[in-house]
């Protein structure tokens, strides 16, 4: 047992060294997935503003977690960087990255998202873009609907209190049955 939580923990912090600090280059990219994947392309055009991740690791044996860093952007303009946390405790093992997206309806989820600390609970889920996101790409760990591949994605979403949230599945394979939620901690861009 020894053996296997060291090994756990050596897995945990590889996936999380290969998240690393996104390049601006990674943020126009994973845009255009999002943009070309499904239902979430029509959400740029009826969003007030979103948040995208370009990589999210994520691990877990028995206790696990997940993290990365995004930006904010009002109306198509950069404003902002966010990081996400998130911590789950339940059946998981194993270890993947994804890219995620936050849709905020309108102004008023803006202003919350960006208040500084904001937390989904652990009942609000994502909507998987690929087949291979499996049950592990939702903020709770349930199981999200998906099709096809990354640019031609058929996907159904809708906003949940002025929010919603899109993944695409990069790499890893996770088997989770998992309690967790997602907290963000915003900063203005400087200027």
């Amino acid at each position: 047992m020894k053996l296997l939580s060291r090994g756990f923990f050596w897995s945990f912090i590889a996936l999380f060294a290969l998240v690393g600090q996104a390049r601006a280059d990674d943020y126009s990219k994973t845009i255009e997935l999002f943009k070309n994947a499904g239902e979430s392309a029509d959400f740029f055009q009826k969003s007030y503003a979103y948040a995208v991740f370009p990589t999210i690791g994520k691990a877990g044996l028995g206790i696990g977690g997940a993290g990365g860093t995004g930006r904010v952007y009002e109306k198509g303009n950069y404003v902002g960087d966010v990081s996400m946390s998130q911590i789950s405790v339940g059946f998981q093992a194993g270890g993947q990255a994804y890219s995620q997206i936050v849709f905020l309806q309108d102004k008023r989820a803006f202003d919350e998202f960006t208040s500084g600390e904001f937390a989904f609970g652990a009942g609000v889920g994502a909507i998987a873009i690929t087949a291979s996101a499996s049950a592990s790409a939702g903020t709770t760990g349930a199981t999200a609907a998906a099709s096809g591949g990354k640019r031609d994605a058929t996907t159904t979403g809708n906003y949940y209190k002025g929010m919603a949230v899109f993944t695409i599945a990069k790499g890893g394979l996770m088997y989770e049955a998992s309690l967790a939620g997602q907290k963000y901690s915003y900063k203005p861009r400087k200027k």
